[in-house]
């Protein structure tokens, strides 16, 4: 769940309280998901043309290099694809009553 306190916020005649969210929602928004499905398509690509170049070096240095920069870009896929696996319904439906 999230986490919020409350902040005053003083003027010369009064005192408001207001509520702060001290960590952010778990949300994708539709924009996030079209840049993250971009950059899980860059890193898919990536991670392509790593494999075949590598498979296609004479030198094994320079092949080794190759496919360490294709296990990298796997790496980063996997962790975006983490960000995608949440329960966004849920997380828009508590973000939306905390609004109302």
């Amino acid at each position: 769940m999230q986490q919020y306190q409350t902040q005053r916020q003083g003027h010369s005649q009064g005192q408001q309280q207001q509520l702060v969210m001290t960590v952010p929602p778990q949300v994708i928004t539709t924009k996030d998901h079209l840049y993250l499905k971009d950059q899980l398509s860059w890193e898919l690509v990536a991670m392509k043309k790593c494999s075949h170049f590598a498979a296609e070096c004479s030198d094994p240095e320079i092949a080794q290099a190759i496919g360490q920069a294709g296990q990298m870009h796997q790496r980063h896929y996997n962790l975006l694809l983490k960000h995608l696996q949440n329960d966004n319904t849920a997380e828009m439906q508590w973000v939306q009553q905390l609004q109302q």
